[in-house]
């Protein structure tokens, strides 16, 4: 399966359509335990890429990530624009210079973006943050090159935050109360995937 230029263009759109229709459920969660401002920061910082994406449409698939990521770290507020910039960025680097990519290549590209996030956040499985759900996906698309599984994957991963005590972020501060809560970065993460499943199964 091939990633086209178009398909990534496509999923950044997607992305920032799902972060518009789920802002206020974004904005409660994280009113449970944040700041209540990841619905809005997220909306925003996608609002501000899609003012961007057609400077670089033209260009190839590292350019349109790396403005993305850019766009993201310069426009979004709070922790979320540093992780999501840095996904992007990161994931720009094996991409350069490419107009498509096979799933295999997206994947390893997704895998330098979360690695940088995990460098950033120094998070791992079980902190209850958008890496309970990056990993264990990236972990499937591995193995089985499918993205309605990884999609599966994602949505379980995103329950089994519901129970974790967060141990990082702003939610970490709540201690014990942040159990019951399902993570908001999570959240954000499988929305993604979601609209990554979309895009790539028409």
């Amino acid at each position: 399966m091939e990633i086209t230029k178009t398909q990534l263009i496509q999923w950044i759109n997607r992305c920032a359509e799902k972060f518009n229709q789920h802002q206020q459920f974004l904005t409660e969660l994280d009113t449970a335990i944040g700041d209540a401002d990841h619905g809005l920061n997220m909306q925003r910082g996608f609002a501000k890429v899609l003012e961007k994406l057609p400077t670089v449409a033209d260009k190839d698939m590292g350019t349109i990530l790396k403005t993305t990521g850019m766009t993201l770290l310069s426009s979004v507020g709070g922790a979320s624009g540093p992780l999501f910039g840095t996904l992007f960025m990161k994931m720009a680097q094996p991409v350069a210079g490419k107009e498509s990519v096979t799933l295999a290549e997206f994947t390893q590209s997704l895998q330098e973006g979360v690695n940088g996030v995990v460098a950033r956040g120094k998070a791992e499985v079980g902190d209850k943050t958008m890496c309970d759900v990056w990993l264990p996906v990236i972990a499937d698309l591995q193995q089985h090159q499918d993205v309605t599984q990884a999609l599966a994957v994602a949505k379980q991963a995103l329950e089994g935050t519901i129970p974790l005590q967060a141990k990082k972020g702003r939610a970490s501060y709540l201690g014990e109360r942040s159990i019951g809560h399902q993570d908001p970065g999570a959240t954000s993460a499988t929305l993604m995937i979601e609209a990554l499943h979309e895009v790539v199964n028409g």
